[in-house]
């Protein structure tokens, strides 16, 4: 079954309390949490304040993606607040294996994410310090962008180095992924999907999760 990990991004941000019940009930897996410092991306969304909120307000674990400069600065801020997952951009790292063993020190699972346009090729050698590979599916720093095909095979050579590796590491696709692409991104490797707009903008988003996980069939 794939995981599904809908990003907070794109709910109602005057009522996350509600939009995360809504999400423990359609059975989500996680809740992806976008944080954004307007300088590694072009935009402002929230930080550790909103994780602790969430974290009080839900079970479920957050997914927590740092689309934010020097993200090392905070990695035991956000571990603190209740990130399960805190994924950094090998973009936004100057010493990348040195931030992803500070991630593991907090006791939380590492991710690392790429991309559009960086190869595969900047994962190779941290590929046994990481329990997350996160593959951008359009360039972030906002939502309801629409899917990059080439994303695709992306996925499918991040999964052959994952299967080569040895290791159980989580394969996330991020980025313009719904209910028309989901089950070719799964296909290609993708363990863990997040949806965002699909999500929240749709009129029943408990159906679409539910559906997106594999539970009933397509809408």
């Amino acid at each position: 079954m794939t995981k599904i990990s809908p990003s907070i991004l794109s709910a109602d941000f005057t009522d996350f309390g509600s939009a995360v019940d809504m999400l423990a009930r359609a059975g989500a897996d996680y809740v992806h949490c976008d944080v954004m410092d307007g300088v590694f991306v072009p935009n402002i969304s929230f930080g550790m304040g909103t994780i602790k909120a969430l974290s009080k307000r839900t079970s479920i674990p957050l997914d927590v993606h740092l689309m934010i400069t020097d993200p090392g600065r905070y990695i035991g801020e956000f571990a603190e607040a209740g990130a399960h997952i805190i994924t950094v951009h090998a973009e936004a790292c100057t010493h990348l294996h040195r931030t992803l063993q500070q991630i593991r020190s907090t006791g939380k699972l590492a991710g690392v994410c790429i991309n559009p346009a960086t190869s595969p090729e900047a994962l190779r050698y941290v590929m046994d310090d990481v329990d997350l590979i996160l593959c951008m599916s359009v360039n972030p720093g906002f939502g309801g962008q629409k899917f990059i095909p080439s994303t695709l095979e992306k996925l499918r050579t991040i999964s052959a180095m994952i299967k080569a590796s040895g290791r159980s590491i989580i394969l996330e696709a991020d980025g313009g992924v719904g209910l028309s692409n989901y089950r070719d991104v799964a296909a290609a490797g993708a363990d863990m999907i997040v949806a965002g707009s699909a999500v929240f903008s749709a009129e029943d988003p408990e159906k679409v999760i539910r559906t997106m996980r594999g539970e009933i069939s397509d809408l």
